[in-house]
Formats: structure tokens, sequence, C-alpha cells
């Protein structure tokens, strides 16, 4: 376990605090309200330990560089506005989707393949760009 300095707490109570997917520069942002003199490589520090911890999540966009989250949030997707780059969570799974299990999924996948995991990814304009 990492000790427990004000610059990690500054971090771990942005993902408490945060109901989205952050990347490092806007956790750095975000703690910095708390910990003024937080820099980047600290924030990069901090999210392997929480990782490895087991507290916040990596989320992969494609083309992307990661986003962050809290670890063990019921399972859902994301939509990333196409103006301001930010990702949100969406409650779930949207639509149909929702109503399948892993094993319906299979039979979405080709003949052979083992399915394993799922992602939707909801594109277009945020509230705030709209």
């Amino acid at each position: 376990m990492e000790r427990q300095t004000r610059q990690r707490a500054a971090i771990q109570r942005v993902f408490d605090e945060t109901s989205r997917p952050l990347d490092p520069h806007e956790v750095l942002l975000h703690a910095q309200r708390f910990v003024p003199q937080l820099g980047i490589a600290t924030v990069y520090r901090a999210l392997k330990s929480l990782g490895d911890e087991g507290l916040i999540a990596t989320v992969n966009l494609p083309g992307e560089n990661p986003r962050y989250e809290r670890a063990n949030l019921h399972h859902h997707h994301h939509f990333q506005c196409r103006s301001c780059q930010r990702v949100f969570d969406l409650d779930g799974c949207p639509g149909d989707v929702a109503k399948l299990s892993p094993r319906d999924f299979q039979s979405l996948t080709p003949p052979g393949f083992t399915l394993e995991d799922h992602e939707i990814i909801l594109y277009g304009r945020c509230e705030q760009c709209a």
C-alpha cells in the first residue's frame, strides 16, 4: 500500500467527486484545487499506484489516451463529445443490448471466435457543446 500524502489524497478526492472518466491532465487540474503545487509526474505515479491497488480503472477508447475512473462501478459504457473530447458515463447498456446475456453476445461473434467482453462508445456533442 502506498503511503497517503496530501497529493495522493487530493487525487483520490478528485475521483470521489467526479462522475466521469478523466485524463491525467484533467486529474491534475481538478487536484490542483486542493494542492496547487501538484505536478503531472505525481499524477501519473498516483494513477499507476491507484490502478495497481484496484481503486481506479482505465477507460480505453480507440485512438485516445487512457482515461481513468473509480473502479468497481456497475457495468456501463461511455459517450465522447466530438467537440471538447470529454468522456461521460452512460448508465448500463443502452437499448436492447442491456437485455442480452454474455451467451447472447456470443451469437454476434464470427464462428469459432470466443467472446470475452464488449464495449459500446457513443459519439456526439455534450450538453455544454451542443
